[in-house]
């Protein structure tokens, strides 16, 4: 553990530097990005160990706070979620330092890197605390350092709102939190985990469980604040958001599981069910996105549905003493969170570049960027291909798993567990074809074409300490493509921890060299792919080209807003879901002769977020109006208030 705790406190060090050089320049920059880059190259030796199947490590001391200990605990499940923080977010911050240069002489820098490091500090915590005390510390410190990111740019209406919904949200999952570790723990007295006791019923701890994790992960229909949060965050502060912190609610759901003992089948179906909500609605919703960022956004929520549908999967093939489906259903799910990891914070760190570069996340006032931003239209288009789930990048491997878990399930089960896996895998497909179009429409409408506004026509690539971390992720996504068959080899100590099967090696060897196959197919017709555009180049290389409009009837000068735009290149498929989308048309008609203005623009909305938690928090609302009165501004009276309530307490204690 001396490596663990050595990282946090490096982190630490960071947040205090950047507090203390808070007004010496660069310096603020160089202590936070330092602090985090040190920290997370200290902390991730001791967690590739144990994620590997290493010897498990712990700390247990006292804590003078009621039922609080300082209880950590390095295992195989804490080790494999510890990597994508220790990776991902020396990257990010690396990045960071390029993308705030900009607001220096308007904001100080000491803040956001103060609380980088807190935030970095906290997901730590969370992932190895075995106390239910030190765990919710944690857990609301991140909550509470990424809510002040998200916030940067506080001056913005749509960023204020955006945090006051992530921060109602973050609250509303812990209260469920709180009742969990309530119930775990009053058995023996003791909020530390080897001593929760699951004698309050599995039903109702999975529920509370579900609800609160869900919350964090980004689950349908808790998931409405990762579509504000996400545009509103600084690009590196939504991809550690998006591709590190939204782990933290599987890594609970998880631990949970691994302490409630056995889960009935009904869970897993439920869990399932989950999933085929959230990856449906995420890629659906991601279509009719105008907004680059707010497209990733819903794409992480279909990623989260993707990543449940393997847990689900898995917890079916427990349930039913089936090890294959369980140990491909878990390692699916697992293997595509950290695969997830890798190509969404490569997106959103290509996604701040295009807004770096053009000042604009709007993908209809984008186009032509590929020109003017080539290394970034590169590494988007890497990024785009890994979400897609395509070979040769390392999307496919957990959906690969997750399709071979369902398909084995559907060959051996009947009943409701048939019903639930043939849905889980029609939603999988489906979700896949939703994303590849999205995605298509992200990267043809900001990189193909032509400039559709000013500022696109002017955007350049940013500096090296932009590019520098995307392309290690680009080469990250394509190594764990071409080694996915080790990654399934490397997982399986983990997987025979969760599921209970010493075993899941051998079950899981036949989809290793199922991955090594799809792996070498994928690699060879990609490589197919360059050789075919290399010798093309070559044979072109001596030969006069010349470019000349294409004739069409007479007329040769299309403007730039004569091309598709992103809503009219998906338009088929989000008519056929509008009452899905909730979409909004708005038309203004041509009118006389010589009409000055029309024009037609399409809306989706949230419907879970417009029909039902408005609905719900405007009835609370107007619930809490009605006590008004009891605010006098008087000290006095509240003085009497808290003295009425203290008399009941006695009264209801002795009664």
């Amino acid at each position: 553990m001396a490596g663990l705790l050595l990282s946090i406190a490096l982190f630490g060090a960071g947040a205090a530097g950047a507090l203390i050089f808070a007004n010496h320049g660069r310096w603020t920059t160089y202590a936070g990005v330092g602090g985090v880059v040190a920290g997370c190259a200290v902390g991730i030796v001791p967690a590739l160990r144990a994620a590997l199947g290493g010897p498990v490590e712990s700390i247990h001391a006292g804590w003078a706070v009621p039922y609080g200990s300082f209880f950590l605990r390095l295992d195989a499940l804490s080790g494999f979620f510890l990597l994508p923080v220790f990776a991902i977010c020396p990257l990010a911050a690396i990045y960071g330092a390029g993308y705030l240069e900009a607001f220096r002489p308007k904001k100080s820098l000491a803040p956001p890197w103060f609380l980088f490091n807190l935030l970095a500090a906290s997901m730590a915590m969370v992932i190895v605390a075995r106390n239910g005390l030190l765990f919710l510390a944690a857990w609301e410190m991140m909550a509470l350092s990424s809510l002040f990111l998200v916030t940067f740019e506080d001056e913005k209406e749509e960023v204020r709102r955006a945090g006051w919904i992530y921060l109602v949200a973050s609250h509303a999952g812990t209260a469920f939190l709180f009742a969990l570790f309530i119930l775990l723990g009053r058995a023996h007295g003791s909020l530390d985990f080897d001593r929760f006791d699951a004698s309050a019923g599995t039903g109702l701890l999975f529920a509370l469980a579900l609800i609160g994790f869900g919350t964090k992960a980004g689950f349908v229909p808790l998931h409405v604040w990762l579509p504000q949060a996400h545009p509103a965050a600084p690009s590196h502060v939504s991809a550690v958001m998006s591709a590190v912190m939204i782990n933290t609610g599987i890594y609970g759901l998880l631990r949970v599981f691994t302490l409630i003992g056995p889960l009935p089948a009904w869970c897993g179906w439920l869990l399932c069910v989950v999933g085929i909500l959230s990856a449906l609605t995420g890629a659906l919703h991601a279509l009719a996105q105008r907004d680059l960022k707010r497209l990733l956004a819903y794409s992480s929520v279909e990623n989260a549905g993707i990543i449940a549908l393997g847990i689900g999967v898995g917890l079916i093939g427990i349930a039913s003493k089936s090890p294959l489906v369980a140990c491909a259903g878990f390692a699916g799910g697992l293997l595509h969170l950290l695969n997830h990891s890798l190509f969404k914070s490569l997106l959103f760190l290509t996604a701040g570049a295009v807004v770096h570069g053009s000042h604009t996340r709007d993908l209809d006032r984008l186009g032509g960027l590929l020109k003017r931003m080539p290394v970034t239209g590169v590494l988007f288009a890497v990024g785009a291909v890994a979400v897609s789930a395509l070979p040769p990048l390392n999307g496919l491997i957990g959906e690969f798993l997750v399709y071979l878990a369902s398909l084995r399930g559907i060959a051996e089960f009947d009943g409701g567990g048939l019903t639930v896996l043939v849905s889980a895998f029609a939603a999988l497909a489906a979700a896949g074809g939703f994303a590849a179009v999205a995605f298509a429409k992200a990267f043809g409408i900001a990189f193909l074409g032509h400039p559709r506004s000013e500022s696109a026509e002017h955007a350049r690539d940013p500096g090296w300490t932009m590019l520098a971390p995307a392309t290690v992720l680009a080469a990250a996504c394509a190594l764990a493509g071409s080694f996915g068959a080790r990654l399934v080899a490397a997982i399986a100590p983990l997987i025979a921890s969760i599921t209970g099967m010493p075993d899941a090696k051998s079950y899981l060897s036949g989809a290793a060299n199922a991955v090594a196959h799809v792996a070498f197919v994928g690699g060879a017709l990609a490589g197919i792919s360059l050789v075919v555009m290399a010798a093309r180049s070559r044979l072109l290389a001596g030969r006069k080209v010349r470019s000349a409009l294409t004739w069409d009837c007479g007329y040769y000068r299309p403007a730039p807003r004569m091309q598709y735009t992103g809503s009219s290149f998906v338009q088929p498929l989000t008519a056929a879901f509008a009452a899905v989308l909730g979409t909004r048309i708005r038309v203004i008609e041509p009118r006389g002769l010589f009409p000055s203005d029309a024009s037609l623009t399409t809306e989706a909305r949230d419907p879970y977020q417009d029909r039902l938690f408005a609905s719900l928090f405007g009835a609370i609302g107007r619930g809490l109006s009605m006590l008004r009165p009891l605010q006098q501004g008087l000290v006095q009276l509240y003085v009497l208030y808290i003295a009425i309530t203290l008399i009941a307490l006695l009264l209801w204690q002795f009664a």
